[in-house]
């Protein structure tokens, strides 16, 4: 198959026009030219991608499948020249950090930032996993720096103290959980929850906990950050778990209950975690340097 960028994006806008014209009014090509660049794909791909009719044009199932690859392609070049475009202003580094919901949301803005006040000259890319993918991640090498609640049995890496906290459950000040001080997350599962999005880490860990004891969670919303937890929690949408540390940032509209949580695994010690330490490049060596509070290197 032989076509270029200029044949995608012509290809695009004529299939979210719906119209071969309009279509090629957006690109800044003639008509003549952009119906005769579409002949020449189709022919190089072997298959119509247009449907023409009598007021516009449709996409067969070729052509569906060809815009839904073409737009991948374009979010891949705008990714590509998001990651290039620092190197033009003057980074001359760059660290690659995967972290779990918790430390995302809760101790790690504030620790980059830091960072990054510092080494202005080095950019970071993070990405939210769960636990067990960032350790496994750590291990193949696919990433340098991670930061896990928990590690994996017999993963070749190394953990390094990162910050201490724990999972709380939280309810309305009405709520009748509110009188308690702690309770098992058995004696919880009949209440509605607010959940963190689905695919994030710590949706999969609660829902993984419930179903360790044979039981479905009733999620009655879910939002995108601890602090919104919070809020819908306080206006009497549901109860939620969250890490202790995120009830005294998400300044709630109402008053929340803090219950303990009765579970070993309620405790969420976070934990820088590299593949080996004295391997690490500089930036991703200075990087745990300040995550675990030891001297940085100087700039």
């Amino acid at each position: 198959m032989r076509y270029d960028l200029i044949d995608l994006r012509l290809f695009v806008a004529i299939a979210e026009a719906h119209n071969l014209t309009r279509g090629a009014e957006r690109v800044h090509l003639a008509p003549s030219s952009a119906s005769h660049r579409m002949r020449l794909l189709e022919e190089s791909i072997g298959t119509s991608l247009l449907i023409r009719e009598p007021r516009g044009v449709s996409l067969t199932r070729a052509g569906d499948a060809l815009l839904r690859h073409a737009r991948q392609v374009f979010a891949q070049l705008e990714q590509l020249h998001a990651d290039l475009a620092p190197y033009a202003k003057g980074v001359r580094g760059h660290v690659s950090l995967w972290a779990n919901t918790h430390a995302t949301h809760s101790f790690l803005p504030d620790s980059l930032a830091a960072f990054l006040k510092r080494y202005p000259q080095v950019s970071i890319s993070l990405e939210e996993h769960t636990s067990p993918e960032v350790v496994m991640a750590v291990a193949r090498g696919e990433v340098e720096v991670g930061v896990v609640a928990e590690s994996i049995a017999g993963a070749d890496v190394e953990l390094i103290p990162y910050r201490a906290d724990r999972l709380v459950l939280i309810a309305p000040a009405d709520h009748p959980l509110a009188q308690e001080a702690s309770t098992a997350f058995a004696a919880v599962l009949d209440y509605p929850f607010v959940l963190l999005h689905a695919g994030s880490a710590i949706h999969t860990f609660t829902m993984n906990a419930a179903a360790a004891l044979g039981r479905h969670l009733e999620v009655r919303i879910q939002v995108r950050s601890f602090e919104a937890v919070c809020r819908m929690v306080s206006a009497g949408v549901g109860i939620g778990l969250v890490p202790r540390s995120a009830v005294t940032d998400g300044a709630p509209r109402a008053p929340l209950a803090v219950i303990e949580l009765d579970e070993p695994w309620a405790q969420r010690d976070l934990q820088v975690c590299v593949r080996k330490r004295e391997l690490l490049s500089g930036f991703a060596a200075d990087l745990v340097a300040c995550l675990t509070d030891q001297p940085l290197q100087q700039a």
